[in-house]
């Protein structure tokens, strides 16, 4: 892709093109990276390019090593932004060696980061009683758009499944003003049983569902039959966050999209089975 813009070292921000769009690169500054949950951290950055331009259900492609070990950047969803501060935090699981070198950053140290990425989520101006249904990890893209939305003046209910308390996002972490919900499937905290199980009877007086989960979640919900409009956050394999690679294909009722390019944020009944 063509690269413009200033070059140069810590604290410089490039403009990359690809197929015509713009996309940022930057050096972000490290404020904190911590434990936030089971396997779980959440690490905060310093990015004023980023946080301005971030819209809920969008990603940034973050270098995770040194020299070309490991080769690919890692996509993580933003989690939640301060625009006043410039600050962007990301919810990561550490999972493999990319994610583990990360988690080792400390406050002051510097990452290289593309973004933001994606369509995010639409929020239609009808929809004032929003339904949040997070499983697992996927809570991460979720706490953006609860805020967003709170700020609109929308009312929000969350619905977070894990397997167990220790895998549950820490509601004290949560933005103000929202209703929570939890379950878990060894009922170690909230309800016995997966999220799924407990979406039906919280759909009365809602106008939109908003979720992030694994496909077996969308699933189970595609069974629903659902009458309200919901829209999905697809997490997929994704190397390059740009539409170059074409390694994060989705398989939907227009055909293959790709996660990164046309997503990640697809409605329900796109979705093919």
């Amino acid at each position: 892709p063509d690269k413009s813009g200033s070059s140069g070292g810590r604290g410089r921000a490039w403009i990359w093109y690809w197929q015509g769009r713009q996309m940022n690169r930057c050096w972000a500054t490290v404020l904190s990276n911590d434990p936030a949950m089971e396997g779980t951290c959440l690490l905060w950055l310093q990015s004023p390019e980023m946080a301005q331009e971030a819209r809920p259900g969008q990603f940034v492609m973050v270098r995770c090593g040194t020299g070309n070990q490991p080769l690919w950047r890692r996509p993580l969803s933003l989690h939640r932004v301060d625009r006043a501060k410039g600050n962007i935090a990301l919810l990561y699981a550490v999972a493999g060696q990319g994610t583990r070198w990360l988690s080792g950053r400390r406050q002051g140290e510097a990452l290289d980061i593309i973004g933001p990425l994606g369509h995010g989520f639409d929020m239609p101006a009808s929809a004032g009683n929003l339904l949040l249904v997070a499983g697992g990890r996927g809570i991460a893209p979720l706490v953006f758009l609860a805020e967003e939305a709170m700020a609109l003046g929308c009312s929000v209910t969350l619905l977070q499944g894990a397997p167990s308390a220790a895998a549950l996002y820490d509601g004290s972490r949560l933005p103000g003003g929202m209703e929570l919900l939890q379950a878990t499937e060894d009922g170690s905290r909230g309800e016995k049983g997966l999220a799924t199980h407990v979406l039906p009877r919280l759909l009365p007086g809602k106008d939109q569902v908003y979720a992030c989960g694994p496909m077996g979640m969308y699933r189970a919900m595609a069974s629903m039959a659902l009458e309200l409009p919901v829209q999905v956050l697809v997490e997929t394999p994704m190397a390059c966050g740009f539409g170059g690679c074409y390694g994060c294909a989705v398989r939907t009722r227009r055909g293959i999209r790709l996660a990164c390019r046309d997503g990640p944020c697809f409605r329900l009944d796109e979705l093919a089975w």
